[in-house]
């Protein structure tokens, strides 16, 4: 009997869909106990583990899944563990994984044609143009988050400015440009000019006051002098919640500024354009977002769906579809059929073959509501409001900066940082990444953890303060 058309389906559906079936059990009962699994090191012989071999037998489903189950699946990075505030690292949701399932069944290409998993995009797309208060007809794409949503947005922003001419041009003709962010912004900015041929030293960074907020006097000092010198400003990139303390820049006031200046205005909200969705005072932090020229956020933060989606928003539909639209015969479209469709996702970013990312997002605003996730939103904010006052409360450490919305940086005394971190990753008690203060290497924990308590907060300062009793002094 013939094996073509059917070498790469399971021979035996019937013991595939048993041995199936008992993973999707595993991973149910790894979701159910994720309280109880926090980050645990990799095996030293790991990478042995699962090199792949030249001509290597291939396993056999159950024998694949028992590999997957025992030598990978505990090993993750543990963020979904409610003590892990390393980075920014979302938690993900247990519907979420239903849906990349079912997205994975489709197998569908969202970079365009006409079928059902575009249609969920482009509702994806108008529940978030809607967050953000941007006005019907405005653009929007999901990416794999806001470091691409950065290209694609500073893209669109020189289209905008210089035409569309500059595709086949390229930047020769164009003058010298700049972008416009403040300290400490997150490096993805530096990133994307480099990919766009401008280089980093395009990326102006502007001093910020006392709060950590960009200075608004400064940013108006340094497009003077850059336009006295020939050098055209590209791109105001107003932060809603900064990587390193969560602060959140002036963005009413920038937005005010660029429309007066005419110059792009970017909003960097990667977990902090969230906020729209949260209580009171924290949803008025991101105020100004639906003024801005273009926005990139994260879901795959603090809208807690798993790794990875992103969104990249453009009020300019019509910039944004042609900084990006390129269709050769072969992708020519047809009047009927599945080559139809009135919108084709490979016009508005840098992929033509592109996952249905959409669906855990959907599945994540249908299954649970704007405010449910809007309520975890506001939890974490309070909880990390809780975690400063328990430090400030302590002999041992204090806050390093305040508190804005989910980001608390501690700062230790007579301890080292780095290595209480260490200790403590190390004994799964809680994960703190680190960062830099006014020069001093500091904890800092992000909270977008929707399985995170106030008494979880309470049990991590009490186990930062056994750390700090075990670590020797440093003199």
């Amino acid at each position: 009997m013939t094996t073509e058309g059917r070498r790469l389906d399971p021979e035996d559906w019937d013991a595939f869909a048993r041995d199936f079936h008992a993973l999707l059990d595993i991973c149910l009962d790894r979701m159910k106990a994720a309280r109880d699994l926090p980050w645990q090191p990799k095996p030293a012989d790991m990478a042995e583990k699962v090199t792949l071999h030249d001509n290597a037998a291939p396993l056999a489903p159950d024998a694949l899944f028992k590999t997957i189950v025992n030598d990978i699946m505990p090993y993750a990075t543990g963020n979904t563990h409610p003590k892990f505030f390393g980075w920014v690292h979302g938690t993900g949701l247990p519907i979420g994984v239903a849906a990349e399932l079912v997205a994975a069944t489709m197998n569908s290409n969202c970079g365009g044609r006409d079928h059902g998993a575009v249609e969920v995009e482009r509702a994806v797309i108008d529940w978030v143009r809607r967050v953000a208060g941007l006005p019907e007809g405005a653009s929007g794409i999901l990416t794999t988050g806001t470091s691409q949503g950065t290209i694609l947005a500073l893209a669109a922003a020189r289209v905008k400015r210089f035409g569309a001419t500059i595709r086949a041009t390229g930047l020769k003709p164009l003058p010298e440009m700049r972008v416009y962010a403040a300290e400490g912004a997150h490096s993805c900015m530096g990133k994307a000019l480099e990919v766009l041929g401008h280089g980093r030293n395009a990326l102006a960074s502007i001093t910020v006051d006392k709060a950590g907020r960009m200075d608004l006097a400064a940013l108006a000092a340094a497009v003077a002098r850059d336009r006295e010198n020939g050098i055209v400003p590209l791109a105001v990139i107003a932060t809603a919640g900064s990587v390193n303390t969560g602060v959140f820049d002036p963005i009413e006031a920038i937005a005010d500024y660029c429309a007066a200046q005419d110059i792009w205005l970017h909003i960097d909200g990667a977990f902090g354009f969230w906020t729209r969705l949260a209580d009171q005072p924290w949803q008025a932090l991101a105020n100004g977002v639906e003024r801005a020229d273009s926005i990139a956020c994260d879901f795959h933060k603090w809208m807690f769906v798993p790794y990875d989606c992103g969104a990249c928003l453009i009020r300019d539909h019509d910039v944004h579809r042609a900084t990006f639209a390129e269709r050769p015969p072969y992708l020519a479209s047809q009047e009927a059929g599945i080559g139809g469709g009135d919108l084709w996702y490979c016009d508005y970013g840098l992929e033509l073959s592109r996952g249905f990312r959409a669906l855990k997002v959907w599945s994540a605003i249908r299954g649970h509501g704007a405010a449910q996730l809007g309520a975890a939103i506001t939890d974490n904010c309070r909880q990390a409001a809780l975690m400063g006052a328990l430090a400030e409360a302590s002999p041992h450490m204090r806050l390093a900066f305040p508190v804005t919305s989910n980001l608390c940086c501690i700062g230790l005394y007579g301890a080292d940082a780095e290595k209480i971190a260490a200790r403590l990753q190390v004994s799964g008690e809680v994960i703190f990444s680190t960062t830099k203060i006014n020069g001093e290497t500091c904890l800092r924990a992000a909270i977008v953890n929707h399985r995170t308590t106030e008494k979880a907060i309470r049990e991590v300062i009490e186990a930062l303060e056994r750390a700090l009793a075990a670590e020797p002094p440093l003199i």
